[in-house]
């Protein structure tokens, strides 16, 4: 999966390595002087979430579109703990699509849009 952020590349990969354990940033390489982007900001950069790998950029052209709810990470939570602390971190200036709570589908379940425009499927894994 390719993230393409508007600025904020870093602080987002730095939250999601945050809420996620056997996670880290692989890679960033940065936008030089004289070059298409800002100075400093993400030129592309390789993140590990759980183990699975994703990339961003800080896009170094304004567009006028964002992430959509139609493309969400889905994450199965091993423990209530995990989905509830999550839940919390994500819709932190964020927003609920579907409220954390018992579904057909599962137990526990919740989608939500984190802070950067981010669409997350949270579910309680079956115990």
């Amino acid at each position: 999966m390719f993230f393409m952020f508007d600025g904020k590349a870093e602080e987002a990969m730095n939250f999601y390595t945050s809420l996620f354990d056997q996670s880290e940033i692989i890679s960033i390489t940065r936008y030089g002087a004289n070059e298409d982007g800002e100075e400093g900001k993400v030129k592309h950069a390789t993140f590990s979430l759980c183990g699975q790998e994703f990339m961003c950029i800080d896009s170094s052209v304004k567009h006028e579109f964002t992430f959509t709810p139609a493309i969400s990470l889905y994450v199965k939570c091993d423990t209530e703990d995990e989905i509830d602390r999550l839940f919390e971190k994500l819709t932190q200036d964020g927003a609920v699509l579907m409220p954390l709570q018992a579904y057909p589908f599962s137990q526990k379940f919740c989608w939500v849009v984190d802070k950067f425009g981010v669409s997350w499927q949270l579910s309680l894994a079956k115990s």
